[in-house]
């Protein structure tokens, strides 16, 4: 009896266990359904969408870098043998086929040279005709060239106004001009001293 009544409970336990388990699956379940569903709310685009996406624009990129770097390789091919021509076959040339080849590389040489100098002289033109216009439109405007000031020290400007001002407040030019007198206060006082005495006294 004692066995079967454990057995009764181990069974029973295990199957509360199983119970609980099945229960936090579904609630595990559940909950991942909900994120999934809040994650396809906030938008089309996931991290990892936008993970490839950045790859894609990249590798677009690249492609494009490279097509065009390619595109610019084969024009300047095509500049170099319109203007220099192919290159000549000289390892089993004789002097005269290299002489004619010299003579034909001189010409073309000269030829570009003339170009270009025609070339740089028709832009020097063009530009002195644009500063020309330049200056016509700034005249008509009324827009002159402004030279360049000088620039000056305000600490000078400020002892120049002070020094002025203390030309107008010199109290010596606006005193009255006085005549001296002939005699100082010195002499006088003597000459008072000498009357008051009496004449035994003077007298010697």
């Amino acid at each position: 009896m004692a066995d079967d009544e454990r057995k009764k409970l181990e069974e029973e336990k295990k199957r509360k266990q199983a119970e609980i388990e099945r229960k936090r699956a579904e609630v595990r379940a559940r909950m991942e359904e909900a994120s999934k569903a809040k994650k396809a709310k906030k938008g089309f685009m996931t991290p990892e969408r936008k993970k490839k996406l950045r790859l894609l624009l990249r590798k677009k990129a690249a492609e494009e870098l490279k097509k065009e770097q390619e595109r610019k390789a084969a024009e300047r091919r095509r500049i170099i043998e319109e203007r220099c021509g192919k290159p000549k076959l000289v390892d089993d040339a004789n002097e005269g086929s290299l002489k004619q080849v010299c003579e034909g590389y001189h010409r073309r040489i000269v030829d570009l040279e003339n170009k270009k100098f025609d070339l740089e002289k028709e832009v020097e033109f063009r530009d002195f005709q644009i500063s020309e216009l330049n200056s016509q439109v700034n005249d008509l405007r009324g827009k002159f060239v402004k030279p360049t000031l000088k620039k000056v020290s305000k600490y000078e400007n400020k002892f120049a106004k002070l020094q002025k001002k203390a030309a107008e407040f010199n109290f010596r030019n606006q005193l009255k001009v006085v005549k001296k007198k002939e005699f100082t206060l010195e002499e006088e006082d003597k000459e008072t001293k000498k009357a008051d005495k009496a004449e035994w006294q003077t007298k010697k």
